[in-house]
Parts: structure tokens; sequence; C-alpha cells
């Protein structure tokens, strides 16, 4: 059986040590880049593999491209690779952060062309709450050739700038409402959101435990918000890239799948101050 969205604490308890399986861990904090490898080092879940946002997750910054520019493909495919990820791998990948980091390699392995990845329902906090082992082992990776197939799943600066004249898409911006009204922004030099976009908070996607909401109700919020606008024309961004994708996670959880990521998001729209801002 392969999983493509979300797994249990269970279900990954009954898959440890699964050759098969590939457990990664990518936790990580924004105003603290080093959290993530410290908290690995600290404890983990047996044999996950660490993998960092920023250096493995994310390509380099020009200034100009975002905070987190979509990294390489190959670059990235030989990382996975590199802590034995193949084609044939059911991937789980978790985090502390309500899945937002989690959802960033989720969805680049689904823009590789890897459907068997999912994220750790409720994440590191899930998995210590329910007693589940844990160690601070490095595990011994058998690398792997992992061979990337590109699919259409992002969309660059030139194709959101190309929608303001005539929008056939929706834009969602993943960020919390206030930073989508351009206040309190302690991230970006500049406040507001891209010129006719909506907003959904990713934490709107989960339930008060933690865990993502049920399917059922994921449906009608986001049917809700969207009015009818079919899923392959929504875009989703949010201050980097990140966020973002833990809202394509939720409508795939949704069944509402075929919408995509503009990876350089707000960071890189609003490098230049000639782009319009809303607010």
């Amino acid at each position: 059986m392969s999983f493509g969205t979300l797994v249990s604490v269970a279900q990954l308890q009954a898959q440890l040590g699964n050759p098969d399986w590939c457990v990664v861990d990518v936790r990580h904090q924004l105003a603290d880049v080093g959290h993530g490898q410290r908290a690995y080092a600290e404890s983990h879940i047996p044999g996950a593999f660490f993998l960092h946002c920023d250096r493995d997750l994310s390509g380099p910054m020009s200034g100009r491209n975002g905070r987190h520019p979509l990294p390489d493909p190959q670059v990235l495919a030989a990382r996975l690779g590199s802590i034995g990820i193949d084609r044939q791998t059911q991937v789980v990948v978790y985090d502390d952060a309500q899945g937002m980091i989690a959802g960033r390699l989720w969805w680049l392995l689904r823009w590789l062309g890897h459907d068997a990845v999912a994220v750790l329902d409720g994440g590191w906090q899930a998995w210590q709450a329910a007693g589940a082992a844990v160690d601070a082992m490095l595990p011994v990776a058998k690398p792997a050739s992992f061979a990337p197939t590109l699919r259409e799943h992002a969309v660059d600066l030139t194709f959101v700038v190309g929608q303001l004249a005539a929008p056939t898409y929706c834009l969602v911006d993943g960020r919390a409402n206030d930073r989508f009204h351009g206040e309190n922004e302690t991230i970006d030099p500049v406040g507001g959101h891209i010129p006719g976009a909506i907003n959904r908070f990713f934490r709107d996607n989960l339930a008060d435990d933690g865990r993502f909401k049920p399917a059922e109700q994921l449906a009608a919020e986001w049917r809700e918000l969207l009015a009818g606008m079919p899923p392959a024309q929504v875009v989703h961004y949010c201050g980097s890239g990140v966020s973002a994708c833990h809202n394509l996670l939720a409508m795939e959880i949704a069944g509402l799948a075929g919408s995509r990521l503009y990876g350089g998001s707000w960071s890189e729209w609003c490098a230049d101050p000639a782009r319009p801002v809303e607010r």
C-alpha cells in the first residue's frame, strides 16, 4: 500500500525498520536555522535521516529570487538518493512546525514525480505524545539512484505577472492574515500581498490537536474559499514557498488535486519595488 498524503503515528510505528520506507526529519525554525539539526542530534524517530530546509530543500538565493528558491531538481534528486530514496521508496516526512516544513518536502517529491510520500500527521509532537520510540543514533544510508521526472506543478514570476492584467487563476496566500494585510511584517522588507490574492492561513487546515482536519471538512472549507474555481486554476504562495505547500497538501487530502505553487512567493515578488502591492 502506498501513502500519498498522510500517515498516522500507528501506521509509521508498524513500518519502522522496513527497508522500503525512508523517514525524513525536516525540523526547522525560520528564526533559528540551526534548531532542526540540534533537535535531530538530541533525538529523532529511529532510522530517520535529516534534511535541512535551507541547504537541502532550497536553492541558492540571489537576492531577487526569494528566501527559499526551489532547488535544482537534479541536485535535490542526488541528495535524496544519497539517503537511500529511489522511485520505489515510501517516504514519510515529519517536523515540529505543524507540517509547514514537512509539506515542502512532500511537494518537492511530488514535483519530481514521486507520489509515495506522506506527512506524519501531527508531526514530532504526536509521535512524542504517543510515547513512540526515539533514539539519537545516526542511520547508515544505502545510497540509491533517484531519477526525477519533473512535473508542471510550479509556476514562475512571469506567469504570476501575466495574471494581473487578465486573471484566470486564483492566487491563494498561505500566510497569517495580518501579514497578508501588510501588518506585523517582521520577515520580509515589504508588507502586503499580490494584488487579487485571497488568504488561507495554512494553520486553518489543522484541528486543535495539530492534526489535519478530516477530508470532508477540508473539502467544504476549500470549496467555499475558492467559490467554484477549479483546483487546476489555483496557484498557492506564501512568504517564501514553504508554508504554501501545506495548503497544497490540504487540497490533496480534500480530493481537490491539481493546484500549483508559485515558488518565489512574496519574498521574490516584493524584491522589486516596481511590482504592485495590495494591502
